[in-house]
């Protein structure tokens, strides 16, 4: 509806959440979840910009070793921690779940906001002030403990540097328990009428298992760096060796944090996956239920392996053979995922778009980093292996090859939703295509340096491993290029992108039956809940070129249970 001068009236304005009210302080002070998941977004996209130049610096320098002297060894050191650091914590860990789940969760549940949105502005402020704390830090002098702060070296190193950033993690890991308290309350309290367990989106299912662990495993590392700060403040023996204290007692503590974490950064990739295989392939998941399940065993299995990591550093012959044998049990979930997955695809209707191109890319690593897990699960094989490049690579293929990448696919996805237009889907396969080869090219190769013995980390390299270190960082230079062309053409459709319809991809899911971008409350009456996978009952609206949902078929199918 428009005035005869052609220019909106104010009730269409103010139904868009993004100008709904107008001002920066209306963005700061806002309580709305998709301002604050649109702010999470572009702060972790900022923070991966700094965190993928850091990455560039580190593999550049390795192009040529010793022959141009334009970084130190300090500096070499300085840049692949703050690579690290950045990437998992300021990154990886908030990516999915603060900056899609925030936006996406609540609209999902038909709910017009998270249960606590104070709290979650609240966490968003702590992430704000956890990154100011790693920023700070590098103006103290910067810190080259590696991104895990293992003691000695991070009781040893100036503490200038070293303290900022724990305090940093410190204050990061209470936006992240924020964060979860709030997703599963919401999903707990905010479910509309009909929509039980297992009628929830499978991306709901995979943020509530990620919300558990968050909540359980999150403190633990906020105590672990806390002692760290305390020895560093005042001399205390704890985790030091030369004032008594016991480093590998910090090992312990980390990774029982850091293994669950990497399932923080995981489960939610695999809950978008789930979303982009059944909506872009047009089929009715495969075995929901499993899927459903298959989330919540992988978060319990996820405490319960931290020692793998620990298998050179002197525990027990014994913890070792069971840490060992339970790392082989986390398998069997993954692989329900990934075989329910394939078995969507079988006969679908797929449309090989952006969203369906980053889906099939993150089966292929994610079964590749997997795979390569199994080597570094052995007592034997893991001994030759450890500390080395094959370590990075393994560690690249699930977090960056798989989580990084399910978030860009689920980005894309949600992208008309949250923004209300449409981006260049020629170039967005281009740059799908850019990233994929360059991220095979960067870190496959880097499986041969490791089984050939190269550790991680050195500054400098034998001259026999220098073809894999070119074509590595050759790889590097083109995923670098694929980012650059995703970053101009989202960027451009935000000013010149066509106006996105309501449902450009035929989803049947809640979120679909709002407005794009939604409206500030989401939904001016409570949906009506059917089989969020009933395809079915959705078609090609001409008048719209968009889907529509038929909500009688579409809450028939979900009462006579099709598909469950």
């Amino acid at each position: 509806m428009t005035t005869l001068d052609s220019r909106p009236v104010a009730t269409e304005v103010k139904d868009n959440y993004l100008t709904f009210t107008r001002g920066l302080l209306s963005w700061i002070f806002t309580l709305d979840h998709k301002r604050i998941g649109v702010m999470y977004l572009f702060a972790v996209l900022g923070s991966f910009f700094v965190g993928g130049v850091m990455a560039l610096l580190v593999r550049t320098k390795l192009l040529f070793p010793g022959k141009v002297e334009w970084m130190t060894a300090d500096e070499y050191n300085k840049a692949f921690t703050l690579h690290g650091a950045i990437m998992v914590f300021l990154v990886i860990v908030p990516s999915i779940p603060a900056a899609l789940g925030n936006f996406i969760l609540p609209i999902m549940l038909g709910a017009k906001d998270v249960a606590f949105p104070r709290l979650n502005l609240f966490s968003f402020y702590l992430w704000v002030v956890g990154a100011i704390c790693a920023v700070y830090s590098l103006m103290a002098g910067g810190f080259d403990t590696g991104w895990t702060f293992y003691t000695p070296y991070s009781t040893q190193y100036g503490a200038g540097g070293t303290i900022p950033v724990l305090v940093g993690v410190f204050i990061l890991g209470f936006s992240s328990i924020f964060t979860g308290v709030n997703f599963i309350v919401t999903i707990h309290k905010l479910r509309p009428p009909g929509m039980t367990w297992f009628r929830m989106p499978l991306f709901l299912w995979a943020l509530y298992a990620t919300a558990i662990i968050q909540i359980l495993a999150t403190p633990v590392l906020g105590i672990t760096v806390a002692l760290l700060v305390i020895e560093r403040a005042f001399n205390i023996g704890i985790f030091d060796p030369s004032m008594g204290g016991d480093p590998v007692l910090f090992q312990h503590f980390f990774w029982f944090y850091s293994h669950p974490a990497v399932y923080i950064m995981i489960l939610p990739g695999m809950g978008i996956i789930s979303e982009l295989i059944a909506v872009h392939s047009h089929r009715h998941i495969f075995g929901y239920r499993f899927i459903a399940f298959s989330s919540v065993a992988i978060a319990i299995f996820s405490f319960l392996v931290w020692g793998h990591h620990m298998f050179t550093s002197g525990q027990s012959p014994l913890m070792n053979v069971l840490f060992s044998a339970i790392t082989f049990s986390v398998a069997i979930p993954s692989a329900v995922k990934v075989f329910n997955w394939l078995a969507t695809l079988y006969k679908g209707s797929i449309a090989f778009n952006t969203p369906m191109l980053y889906a099939l890319s993150f089966m292929f690593l994610f079964t590749i980093g997997g795979l390569t897990g199994i080597p570094l699960a052995v007592l034997s094989t893991d001994i030759h292996l450890h500390d080395t490049y094959f370590v990075v690579a393994h560690f690249h293929y699930v977090m960056m090859g798989s989580a990084l990448i399910a978030m860009i696919g689920g980005l894309h996805h949600w992208w008309p939703k949250m923004f209300g237009v449409m981006y260049n889907e020629f170039w967005g396969r281009i740059a799908c295509a850019l990233v994929f080869i360059g991220f095979n090219m960067t870190f496959f190769t880097q499986f041969m340096l490791g089984s050939q013995g190269m550790p991680r980390r050195y500054y400098m390299y034998q001259p026999e491993f220098q073809m894999y270190h070119h074509i590595s960082t050759g790889g590097s230079y083109i995923m670098a290029l694929g980012f650059l062309i995703t970053a101009i053409y989202l960027i451009h459709s935000l000013f010149a992108g066509k106006k996105a319809p309501a449902n450009p991809w035929g989803g049947a899911s809640l979120e679909w039956q709002c407005t794009s971008p939604p409206p500030h409350d989401n939904f001016s009456t409570t949906p009506r809940v059917g089989d969020c996978y009933d395809f079915s009952s959705v078609r090609w609206d001409e008048k719209q070129q968009g889907y529509v949902i038929d909500t009688e078929a579409h809450v028939a199918a979900a009462s006579s249970g099709k598909g469950h």
